[in-house]
């Protein structure tokens, strides 16, 4: 059912929509509206590095049930960052346009729910969760099912058309306002932005061809293409690498260039010999600059891969682009919201900005209909054709570069990890050796003993969050008439042990094939009375038979005083030896508990396993078993 009437994506691409939230907005009302949210977002996305493709608005005229709307659907490939980017772009364009309710899903479905899966209502699943999620005037929305038959849409059978919850979102959207917590988790996912675009580059130090230094200058956005044609070469792809038509090792020089970090990682993690004949070679490990070399090598290895797939189309299309109204009209936009910065018509810095608009106008605004869409390879060679490439001047730029970012965060340790993994789960787990100290392992049964108690279901089993967990009311009233019902009017004789022995003891009888029916019929008149009178001598006799063996040995009992001596002497006399008055001291449930998970947690040696991830999901931390390792020494010697 989830699937139903929705587009299929790739699986690493992301879908978001914007529509007029009144219904009835035209299409070209959100022409408009795409053409604005172009020029507010240029500042931002002009310097952004996109793995696959770019954040990309287009007027999609209605179809169906679907109206008309502004949207696009972007690969984001292994950065799944991009598709976090794209829903801070999306709640921001609501909360700059509040005429505008946005849509963003992926192939996995409502992944901002997935994202909220611990808050959500217990109504909400995957199959009544299309066309109920919005974000609308910057707040995340979700319109929840109708509660009776009068209201204006019947959203209770099926989920609602986008027009109908449309309708809803912009007359009583205040009462769709999805639950603090749940925006709370969406917000947290995506805090940080615009800032955190900065944080997400690194810089390194690249020893490469004159012409490749010359284009990313021209479109540093072309790193993310080069990167992805190296990353997934082939043979076919290296063939073109033996000779170097377009990019030969004789002119290169040292210089900085901007990856993501996700670019990088893809690139300096890949292990690779240059073919011989391609003229590239590195120099030792050991040399102070063996990484730039390397690093220059991969990617002029993949500059050179994407130029030997070009289509040879004509180098004006880029300035057949660039020369119609529509970029007129962009560029008029762009210095009348002060993108240059008061930079003067011509100077270094202005080119610099020029470029980028540019480069963010052929990847985000052109239409397919009115432009010829170029690869990578195509948009290379142009530049190749169209820029002067100035060898002394790189040169004299490479002796003072500034220093390139620090790549330790490549190197993750367990403690980091650990880190990661719960300030994911949103918990502050005791840090300090004296909240150890002070552990309090009835805690530990506690928890258990409440994850125990939950009524699973098919679709797993719930975990006790006490710390959010809200307090659950009790009718014992209508408690108590349910059990009537059920058990009959005397089932106040029978307390909760006993009517499990019941059903087991029955349920066992009805398995045995010499049973006869008249004797089927005795047992139907047994009273209560007496059916619980043979239970409770049939568990007094195999309590007695367990008591001459080694079971009860395997766990921790109660301490009762002299009883417990009594017990222990009658049962070492002998079987014949008062064996009828022996009471079996009670077994202590909470400390064979806690022994057993300790013992578990021990033998997990420090690393993941069932009880740290059942506790841990509990929000129960166990300290760490330091005299594991000095046992471990005094063992060995």
């Amino acid at each position: 059912m989830e699937g139903l009437g929705r587009a299929v994506l790739a699986e690493d691409a992301v879908r978001y929509r914007l529509f007029a939230a009144a219904g009835a907005g035209g299409e070209a009302l959100l022409r408009r509206c795409a053409e604005a949210i172009v020029v507010r977002l240029a500042p931002l996305l002009s310097a952004y590095i996109w793995q696959r493709q770019p954040f990309r608005l287009r007027c999609v005229p209605a179809r169906g049930d679907t109206p008309a709307h502004i949207g696009g659907t972007t690969l984001f490939g292994d950065n799944v960052e991009d598709e976090w980017f794209i829903v801070y772009l999306v709640r921001e364009i609501t909360r700059e346009f509040p005429g505008l309710a946005a849509r963003i899903d992926d192939n996995d479905g409502e992944f901002l729910l997935i994202e909220a899966a611990d808050f959500l209502p217990k109504w909400l699943n995957p199959e009544n969760s299309d066309n109920r999620v919005f974000f609308y005037k910057g707040e995340l929305h979700i319109i929840p099912l109708s509660e009776t038959d009068e209201q204006e849409c019947d959203l209770s059978a099926a989920s609602p058309t986008i027009s109908q919850a449309l309708t809803l979102l912009s007359s009583r959207s205040e009462e769709f306002l999805a639950a603090e917590p749940i925006r709370a988790a969406v917000n947290k996912r995506i805090s940080g932005y615009p800032e955190k675009i900065q944080a997400s580059f690194h810089r390194a130090h690249c020893y490469l061809p004159a012409g490749i230094v010359a284009v990313l200058r021209q479109r540093p956005s072309l790193v993310a293409p080069a990167v992805q044609a190296f990353y997934l070469r082939d043979p076919v792809d290296l063939r073109a690498c033996r000779s170097f038509q377009t990019f030969p090792p004789d002119e290169r020089v040292m210089t900085v260039v901007t990856f993501t970090k996700c670019l990088y990682a893809q690139l300096v993690q890949q292990k690779f010999v240059p073919d011989r004949r391609s003229g590239y070679t590195l120099p030792l490990p050991s040399h102070p600059q063996y990484k730039a070399y390397e690093l220059g090598m991969k990617l002029a290895h993949g500059f050179e891969i994407l130029c030997s797939k070009c289509s040879k189309v004509s180098p004006d299309s880029k300035r057949n682009v660039l020369s119609g109204p529509l970029w007129e009209r962009f560029l008029s936009s762009l210095k009348e919201k002060h993108y240059f910065k008061g930079e003067m018509e011509g100077s270094a810095k202005y080119l610099e900005l020029l470029h980028k608009a540019e480069d963010y106008f052929q990847q985000s605004v052109t239409k397919p209909e009115s432009s010829v869409e170029v690869n990578p390879g195509d948009e290379i060679l142009t530049l190749l054709q169209t820029t002067t490439i100035d060898l002394k001047e790189l040169e004299r730029e490479a002796a003072c570069l500034p220093p390139e970012d620090d790549d330790s965060w490549l190197e993750i340790t367990p403690d980091d990890l650990d880190q990661m993994l719960k300030e994911a789960r949103n918990e502050s787990p005791p840090s300090s050796n004296e909240e150890e100290q002070k552990y309090d392992l009835e805690a530990v049964a506690e928890s258990m003993k409440a994850f125990v108690s939950k009524v699973s279901t098919h679709e797993g089993a719930e975990m006790p969050w006490s710390s959010d967990e809200s307090h659950v009311t009790f009718d014992v009233d209508s408690f108590t008439k349910a059990l009537d019902r059920i058990l009959g009017a005397d089932s106040e004789e029978l307390d909760s042990d006993d009517l499990d022995e019941e059903q087991e003891f029955d349920f066992s009888d009805e398995d045995d094939e010499g049973l006869d029916a008249e004797n089927q019929r005795e047992d139907e008149n047994i009273s209560p009375n007496e059916l619980i009178g043979s239970l409770k001598s049939y568990m007094n006799e195999m309590d007695r038979e367990l008591a001459q063996t080694n079971v009860g040995k395997s766990f921790t009992t109660r301490k009762k005083g002299a009883s417990s001596v009594n017990a222990a002497t009658s049962q070492s006399a002998g079987p014949d030896s008062g064996a009828e008055e022996t009471e079996l001291t009670p077994v202590d449930v909470d400390m064979n508990l806690v022994a057993n998970l300790l013992e578990s947690y021990s033998a997990q040696s420090g690393l993941a396993g069932p009880t740290s991830n059942i506790l841990q999901s509990m929000g129960v931390y166990l300290p760490e078993n330091a005299d594991r390792t000095g046992c471990n020494k005094g063992a060995t010697g």
